[in-house]
């Protein structure tokens, strides 16, 4: 290895410190983007908002809320090139500061176009931080806190989203164009708090090194593992990392969209697609239109917002199982076992609403706490996790880019025709959603590989598309230091396989080289 070590960390912030502060500093990311997701939500059916935009119907509703979707796609495909250029940090420092200035217009409009330009220019920001912010997460996560790193990040994302609700619930009392307009203008509070800690985040080890900025990178590795900068796990994680990018040079391959996609196509189909199931499984039915789902169901002015503000709470607790969960029952499970939930809930609201008993209003709010509680649990965090998962390094920006795109055009879908399928179709929009969890659990069971404690590094051996080079094993992770574990550094490991009859029959068709089953060798196995 190269003679990059650093001089000693001792006045730096080092070790699980700095690992759960860079987690809660990039957090903040996410609970922009979903504050901003439920802020319009409570806004739209209060009084003053109305009068200000002239009772808006329901087309002219739907753009409002869903505008924000068609500025975070344009980024969101752009980001995968900005964060390869600028890296990770610039790209968080710069999609900050074009949110809060778009937050600025919303907060100080004139008008509906002036309000339809602050919601764009908020969703440039947004589509780059919802690109950037699960690379750089999982760029900096050691592969057995990788998922719950990413788990927490959602968890932020949804803290987001209900304290929108909340303060538009307690903004509903103000007597004024207050009412609406001091929820839009927090989104500047919490957009210029991130851009000014994205300053002093330290930059992703991963670009550091593949922009042969080797020093810089193995500090930051350094860092992550306590600041001893002769650290064996520092160092061969510095090597591995170091290893990946010089074979991915001497491929002579270049980084373009077309070459990931003809080197890499099931690996973007899949990224892709569980973003469109995380938007078509229904949640923005119900984050962005909430409170017009219980007033349909009976709930009426304020009493709708409440019942948004209890549902979020309790979406919100939701999100913290699968920080326990995801890096011990892995993504498949969590992801079919929501899907199954999701589906049964939606199927409940539209039943209750079709047959519009006393007991409705009641019964629906149960259905959707449900529906909120089981996506917050699976298609909520994993469709962030997955993408950089199974991403490999040199096209990571770029296939997250299309799987953050996906999410936002199908996004600006739902958002743009619920409030006129509400009125034309009424209760069959909910089983129509229903219909679709039932469609991601088909698509997961046959089709999506388990990447749950498996080295960035080593996905190629995940999918089967070459066998995996010798390099120092990504578990000499960035906060473990025990001795078994610097024990296992030192080994030369190549995945083991589980026999493909172990597989269902129509994945063995599909896939019959597909070595999804991945598993390390055990120590005992050598």
């Amino acid at each position: 290895m190269a003679n990059v070590a650093p001089p000693s960390s001792r006045h730096r912030l080092v070790g699980q410190p700095l690992l759960y502060s860079i987690s809660v500093f990039a957090s903040l990311g996410v609970f922009l983007f979903g504050y901003d997701q439920g802020v319009m939500s409570g806004l739209i059916t209060g009084p003053y908002f109305k009068q200000f935009f002239n009772s808006p119907g329901p087309l002219e509703l739907g753009t409002m809320v869903a505008v924000l979707e068609l500025g975070a796609l344009v980024t969101s495909i752009a980001a995968g090139r900005v964060g390869d250029i600028i890296g990770r940090k610039g790209t968080l420092f710069t999609g900050a500061l074009v949110f809060t200035i778009g937050g600025a217009i919303q907060t100080f409009t004139t008008g509906f176009v002036v309000m339809l330009v602050g919601r764009v220019v908020s969703g440039f920001g947004v589509g780059l931080l919802s690109t950037i912010v699960p690379i750089y997460q999982s760029e900096i996560s050691p592969p057995n806190h990788r998922g719950a790193l990413a788990c927490m990040e959602f968890t932020g994302n949804v803290a987001g989203y209900a304290t929108s609700v909340w303060i538009d619930y307690f903004c509903s009392f103000l007597d004024s164009h207050l009412s609406w307009r001091i929820p839009l203008f927090i989104q500047c509070i919490i957009g210029s708090i991130l851009a000014a800690g994205s300053l002093v985040m330290p930059e992703s080890p991963r670009w550091l090194i593949d922009t042969d900025q080797d020093a810089a990178g193995m500090r930051v590795i350094v860092d992550l593992h306590g600041g001893n900068p002769h650290d064996i796990l520092a160092q061969a994680e510095f090597q591995e990392i170091k290893d990946k990018v010089m074979y991915e040079r001497e491929l002579g391959e270049d980084r373009s969209y077309t070459t990931m996609w003809r080197k890499y196509k099931r690996r973007v189909l899949l990224a892709m697609s569980s973003q469109a199931f995380a938007q078509l499984n229904g949640i923005n039915v119900i984050s962005y239109y909430a409170p017009s789902v219980f007033e349909e169901a009976g709930w009426l002015g304020r009493d709708a917002i409440l019942m948004t503000g209890i549902n979020a709470i309790i979406y919100v607790l939701s999100t913290m199982p699968p920080w326990y969960l995801v890096d011990r029952w892995g993504r498949r499970f969590i992801l079919l076992s929501g899907a199954v939930v999701m589906g049964i809930a939606l199927g409940f609201t539209g039943w209750w609403m079709y047959i519009d008993v006393p007991a409705t209003p009641n019964a629906v709010v149960v259905c959707v706490i449900v529906f909120n509680a089981a996506f917050g649990y699976s298609w909520g965090p994993i469709p962030w996790l997955y993408p950089p998962e199974i991403m490999p390094l040199t096209f990571r920006s770029k296939g997250v880019s299309i799987s953050t795109a996906t999410n936002w055009a199908f996004n600006f879908i739902v958002g743009e025709t619920t409030p006129y399928l509400q009125e034309v179709i009424t209760w069959r929009l909910y089983p129509m959603h229903g219909f679709y969890c039932a469609c991601s659990f088909v698509l997961v069971y046959f089709l999506y590989p388990e990447t749950k404690g498996v080295p960035l590094e080593e996905m190629d051996a995940v999918f089967g598309e070459e066998e995996r080079l010798d390099y120092e094993s990504e578990r000499a992770s960035l906060i473990s230091n025990s001795p078994s574990d610097q024990l296992s550094v030192s080994s030369h490991r190549r995945p083991k396989i589980s026999n493909p009859a172990e597989r269902g029959w129509v994945s063995r068709v599909l896939y019959r080289n597909d070595r999804s089953t991945y598993r390390p060798i055990g120590d005992g196995e050598e």
